[in-house]
């Protein structure tokens, strides 16, 4: 008749104390949160990267864009088309929306100040065929105070006239890690650069009698 084998009470208690595999259980434990991390740091850096590049990018396009030969619509063409290539070097799928708005000094370009309208229905903008003052004879009234886009004839200002040069970028984050924290997948970056024109003519004047026009 046979016999069972039996346990020995050492064996068991030399399991108890094995601590064989315990490192691969922490691993993957502790790696999923690592990675997590991880993916955040390089998103963020990217992020910062991008940024920094952005604003070199557009200091030196509001430069180029305050001299005589860049202030026609070719020439802010050609700025924007240069800064938005260089975007794209970085974030192929970004989207990049450069603007300009001019003023007559930095107080104003500071103020942004609307131009005066009847505010019939007191909603505080300019609609319903309410009627303003046109101060800077651009046709459309101005939130801002300011003029530039394809109303003005000079979208980029005149002499001495103080532009300020807006690059909006967006694109998808370069790591899925908004998946993880529950954030938005598309990153919005922006910069701003306010500078003065050269003088290369004498700064143009406003109407004496600015025209009183309606809004849509």
């Amino acid at each position: 008749m046979s016999r069972r084998p039996q346990c020995r009470p050492h064996l068991l208690a030399r399991l108890r104390q094995s601590r064989a595999g315990a490192t691969i259980i922490e691993f993957a434990i502790v790696a999923p949160v690592l990675i997590v991390m991880l993916l955040g740091f390089f998103d963020t850096a990217h992020t910062l990267y991008m940024k920094a590049q952005l604003n070199g990018l557009l200091q030196k396009a509001a430069r180029d864009s305050t001299l005589q030969d860049m202030s026609t619509a070719a020439g802010e063409a050609t700025l924007d088309a240069n800064i938005t290539r260089q975007v794209k070097a970085l974030a192929k799928n970004a989207t990049v929306t450069p603007t300009r708005r001019f003023y007559r000094n930095y107080n104003d370009a500071a103020a942004k100040v609307p131009e005066s309208w009847n505010d019939t229905n007191g909603d505080k903008v300019c609609d319903n065929n309410e009627s303003f003052t046109d101060t800077n004879g651009n046709g459309v009234w101005d939130a801002d105070g300011g003029d530039g886009g394809s109303t003005s004839s000079t979208p980029g200002g005149g002499a001495q006239d103080r532009t300020i040069y807006t690059v909006k970028v967006s694109y998808p984050h370069l790591f899925p890690i908004w998946k993880f924290i529950g954030t938005s997948n598309t990153v919005s970056l922006s910069a701003t650069a306010v500078l003065a024109n050269q003088p290369y003519s004498d700064q143009s004047s406003y109407s004496a009698t600015p025209q009183t026009l309606h809004c849509t």
